[in-house]
């Protein structure tokens, strides 16, 4: 019995209003729909409307808390794979950054895709810092039995998601010792700096809390002599356009993220006006991670071995470029 509003496309600037025009009680998002209406210029009366609650997916504790202030609405985070294979349910008790448990029936693990074999839990210390990423990160599975019946004409893209009687969600997890599971990215989306295992969804909660930052995309892109190195990619808001970034005010904002690894520190950061996004307005990693640093946004690194950001040059890139060939991974750069 109840009503739905559809808009054409979405509209950030247009959101509020719609709600009130149409007397919106419920929302729901994906991608980074609610980083863009957060963009938007407040006004002192955000929070007269009719909203009780927003449900979607990668909004991010940050975000969240900052839409339940400026909005009064507060938003739940959920999971569940397109085809029906798995679903998290979200509980009471959740802790900060775990999405929940399974829903009941679901016989869900965290398993290394190489051995089969189901991955330990996590360790977190003081600060909730994961201690165990290369071993405790894994693909989430669906061991039970699930609605899925297959592809439509399309035998090689069911057995890459049903193998061994399992059904394989193609996204990388981490479970606590309670069974809260944490998102921490696509399987495409893994980073390996320096042998260890990094989830791009925890580095990106934690990016979202500079304040410049509208939305941030976080990705790895080959390292020259072996694994990865972290790019971020972030689209600003209410900044100079003369002066889009301050890389000495984002290096102290990592200093002082108590949760930051040093191996999770971006080496690269390319700034841009809007995140690119896919149709469904997700973010478009694939994307940005063919282009890498060497795109026409303009890109600043951190040097090996220095703890401040400069520009990328022509220059730099054509010297990086020379060291990739140097460890015949030039190719890498190009996928």
């Amino acid at each position: 019995g109840a009503g739905v509003a559809l808009r054409r496309r979405f509209s950030a600037s247009r959101f509020l209003g719609d709600v009130r025009a149409y007397g919106a009680t419920y929302f729901t998002y994906v991608g980074r729909a609610v980083q863009y209406i957060l963009a938007t210029d407040e006004r002192p009366d955000d929070r007269d409307n009719p909203l009780r609650m927003g449900f979607g997916t990668e909004a991010g504790a940050v975000d969240a808390a900052r839409f339940a202030e400026r909005f009064g609405v507060r938003l739940v985070e959920g999971y569940g794979s397109s085809e029906g294979g798995a679903a998290i349910q979200r509980s009471a008790g959740t802790p900060a950054g775990a999405i929940g448990r399974a829903t009941p029936g679901d016989d869900l693990a965290v398993v290394d895709a190489a051995t089969r074999r189901e991955c330990p839990p996590a360790e977190f210390d003081a600060d909730g810092r994961l201690l165990n990423g290369a071993a405790a990160i894994g693909e989430l599975v669906n061991r039970g039995r699930t609605p899925f019946e297959g592809y439509w004409r399309n035998e090689d893209a069911h057995a890459q998601r049903v193998r061994d009687g399992w059904y394989w969600t193609g996204d990388l997890f981490y479970r606590d010792r309670e069974g809260f599971l944490y998102f921490a990215g696509r399987t495409d989306d893994r980073l390996r700096v320096d042998s260890e295992n990094l989830a791009p969804a925890m580095i990106e909660n934690i990016l979202a809390r500079y304040e410049h930052a509208a939305a941030v995309a976080v990705y790895g892109v080959p390292d020259p002599v072996a694994g990865d190195q972290v790019m971020a990619t972030l689209a600003l808001r209410g900044t100079d356009p003369a002066e889009p970034f301050d890389p000495l005010g984002f290096a102290e904002f990592l200093l002082s993220q108590a949760d930051l690894g040093t191996k999770m520190a971006p080496r690269f950061v390319r700034i841009v006006g809007r995140m690119p996004v896919t149709a469904t307005n997700k973010v478009h990693r694939v994307g940005l991670r063919r282009e890498g640093f060497r795109c026409a946004d303009p890109v600043w690194w951190r040097p090996p071995g220095e703890s401040g950001y400069r520009s990328l040059t022509d220059a730099d890139v054509t010297a990086l470029s020379q060291e990739y060939a140097a460890h015949g991974r030039s190719e890498l750069l190009d996928r």
